[in-house]
C-alpha cells in the first residue's frame, strides 16, 4: 500500500524540501550568554546558551540543570541554516522536560507564530526548481558540525572543571531534524551513539541530485539505520511527502513510526506556542527511547496509541 502511495505522490511531481523554507537575510548573531527568555512547561523552564568558546554551535538546557544527568538530543535545522533559534520555542519547550540539546550555528532570529492553515492539496510543482538546484551552494551547517558539538560536550561532561561536568549523560543520545535538517539527522543516525531518531517534514529524495541542499544523501543510507526512526510529515500538502512514503516503504529492519497530519510542510514548530503538538510528539519520543518511559511507548504503539487518537492525525505505521 505504502509503495502505491509512493508511486501515486511522485506522478504528482516532487519539489526540493527547501522550497518553502528559503531562509530569509541573515540576522547577525547574539551576543555570547543567554539567549531570550527561559521557556517552556516542564519541570524547569529552558534557555538557550552561546558560548565564546563555541561559537558554531548553541545549547539548550534547563535554566537551573538537574542533578540526573540529562539525555542528550541532536538537532538539524530546517534548510540546514545556521540560525540556532530557528525553532527556539520548540527546543525550549523539550529542552524543559529534561533534555539537553546541541544545534549547529549561532542564534540569529526567532520566528513569529503564525495562525495555523489545514492544507491538504500537493504543493504546485516549482517553476525555477532546475535553475536553483543548478546555483546551489553549500549548507550552512554540517552533520560533522552537529556531531563536533556533542563530542565537545561529551568531553565536558567528563572535565572536573566544566560547568557541565556530569550533567549530561552520553549513553543516551538522540537526533531529530527539520526539513534539510532531517537529511543531516539520516546522515548522523549511523553513528553507533545514536538510539533513536525524529524527522520532521522530511525525507530522502530517490537521486540525491533533485534536492537544494549540498548535502548528498542517498536511499542506501537508510540501511545505515540501527535505531528506531519516526516520520512526522505535514501530509500530502508537504513537500516531503514522497520522499517520506518512499523511505517508510524502505525501512524494515529498525522498528519505524509513520504519522502525518494536514498542515503542510512548516508542521507546528511556529503555529502555537511552545512548538506546538510537534513538541508533544518529539518529548514522547524522548521519552520512550531515551528514558525508557512505558507512557511514551504507549503514545507510538499499536493500532490504539496515544497519537491514533487525536483528532487530524493519521498513523499508518505504528510502532509494534
Amino acid at each position: 500500500m505504502l509503495r502505491k502511495l509512493a508511486i501515486l505522490a511522485f506522478a504528482i511531481g516532487a519539489t526540493a524540501l527547501s522550497a518553502q523554507e528559503a531562509p530569509p537575510p541573515k540576522a547577525p548573531s547574539k551576543p555570547f550568554g543567554i539567549v531570550g527568555a527561559a521557556s517552556g512547561t516542564g519541570a524547569t523552564p529552558a534557555v538557550a546558551e552561546y558560548l565564546a568558546t563555541m561559537p558554531d554551535h548553541t545549547f539548550y538546557h534547563p535554566e537551573n540543570m538537574p542533578k540526573t544527568p540529562m539525555p542528550i538530543l541532536l538537532w538539524g535545522n530546517g534548510g540546514c541554516a545556521d540560525n540556532s533559534l530557528s525553532a527556539a520555542q520548540f527546543l525550549r519547550e523539550v529542552s524543559s522536560h529534561g533534555y539537553f540539546v546541541v544545534v549547529a550555528g549561532p542564534p540569529r532570529s526567532e520566528r513569529a507564530l503564525t495562525a495555523p492553515v489545514r492544507m491538504t492539496d500537493p504543493p504546485a510543482v516549482d517553476a525555477n526548481r532546475n535553475a536553483q538546484i543548478a546555483k546551489r551552494g553549500p549548507d550552512a551547517t554540517s552533520p560533522e558540525q552537529i556531531l563536533a558539538g556533542l563530542d565537545w560536550l561529551i568531553k565536558q561532561n567528563a572535565d572536573p572543571k566544566s560547568r557541565y561536568y556530569h550533567h549530561v549523560d552520553p549513553s543516551k543520545v538522540a537526533v531529530m531534524g527539520h526539513s534539510c535538517g532531517g537529511l543531516q539527522a539520516i546522515r548522523i543516525s549511523a553513528d553507533p551513539r545514536i538510539k533513536a531518531t525524529m524527522l520532521f517534514n522530511s525525507g530522502v529524495f530517490n537521486n540525491a541530485m533533485e534536492g537544494r541542499s549540498a548535502l548528498s544523501i542517498t536511499k542506501k543510507e537508510l540501511d545505515k539505520l540501527h535505531a528506531p526512526i519516526a516520520y512526522i510529515i505535514g501530509g500530502p500538502a508537504d513537500i516531503a511527502w514522497p520522499q517520506a512514503i518512499d523511505d517508510v516503504a524502505r525501512i524494515v529492519h529498525v522498528p519505524l513510526f509513520f504519522a502525518h497530519t494536514p498542515i503542510g510542510h512548516g508542521g507546528t514548530f511556529w503555529t502555537a506556542p511552545n512548538g506546538g503538538y510537534y513538541s508533544v510528539i518529539a518529548r514522547h519520543w524522548l521519552d520512550f527511547n531515551l528514558k525508557g518511559s512505558a507512557k511514551g511507548g504507549a503514545f507510538f504503539k499499536g493500532k490504539n496509541c496515544g497519537l491514533c487518537k487525536v483528532p487530524d492525525w493519521s498513523v499508518p505505521r505504528p510502532l509494534w
